[in-house]
């Protein structure tokens, strides 16, 4: 068994970690959302079907293409974020199963059902978008999650028309980055451990 982590990495993944609304005039190298992304894709998945799909926005033209889709409060955090990212899911994650589960050939079937089909893609995407958050959280990065976007106009602009992605439908936007302390919210409260919890 591993032991537990530091109070230190604690507060960095959680208890310290804060959502960003606004950024340091600080770049973030390529290099590392390629860290990011190699250290979240160990992240359990139903089957590791793995059906997110990032589409990383850091030129001002892809920014420009984003801003008319986001609700107003969005608009700064995405255009002064070194990167944004939209985290999709593949409406054709099922092709890639058998690479994925390979132990299990029939494993594809699985997900025929429509329904089955989407809800395994859309919980296990939402999943992986969480771990994509505590991985840049683990490297130092403050993330900006962000649900006030039109989804539709933005898979019309990005994925609809492109062949290799076509298939990807957006679940949530997460700008990263160096976040400004100044910009920071009061911490909200949580629920405490009987409110949200039962113990059979």
């Amino acid at each position: 068994m591993a032991d537990p982590l530091s109070d230190l990495a604690f507060d960095q993944l959680f208890r310290g970690a804060r959502t960003a609304n606004a950024w340091q005039d600080k770049d973030v190298a390529e290099v590392m959302v390629r860290a990011i992304y190699d250290l979240m894709k160990w992240g359990a998945t139903s089957a590791n079907i793995s059906p997110a799909r990032f589409l990383w926005i850091r030129s001002d033209d892809a920014k420009t293409r984003l801003k008319p889709h986001l609700m107003g409060d969005n608009v700064p955090k995405v255009m002064a974020a070194p990167w944004t990212v939209i985290i999709a899911w593949d409406d054709k994650f099922e092709d890639k199963v058998p690479q994925l589960f390979p132990h299990n050939p029939g494993a594809r079937d699985w997900f025929a059902d429509r329904v089955s089909h989407q809800d395994a893609a859309f919980r296990n995407g939402t999943l992986q978008g969480a771990y994509l958050m505590m991985a840049a959280r683990a490297l130092g990065l403050d993330c900006g999650p962000m649900s006030g976007f039109d989804r539709n106009a933005v898979d019309e602009e990005f994925f609809e028309g492109d062949a290799n992605m076509h298939h990807w439908k957006s679940n949530f936007i997460c700008a990263l980055g160096y976040g400004d302390d100044a910009a920071v919210f009061d911490r909200s409260p949580r629920l405490a451990f009987d409110d949200a919890n039962i113990i059979l």
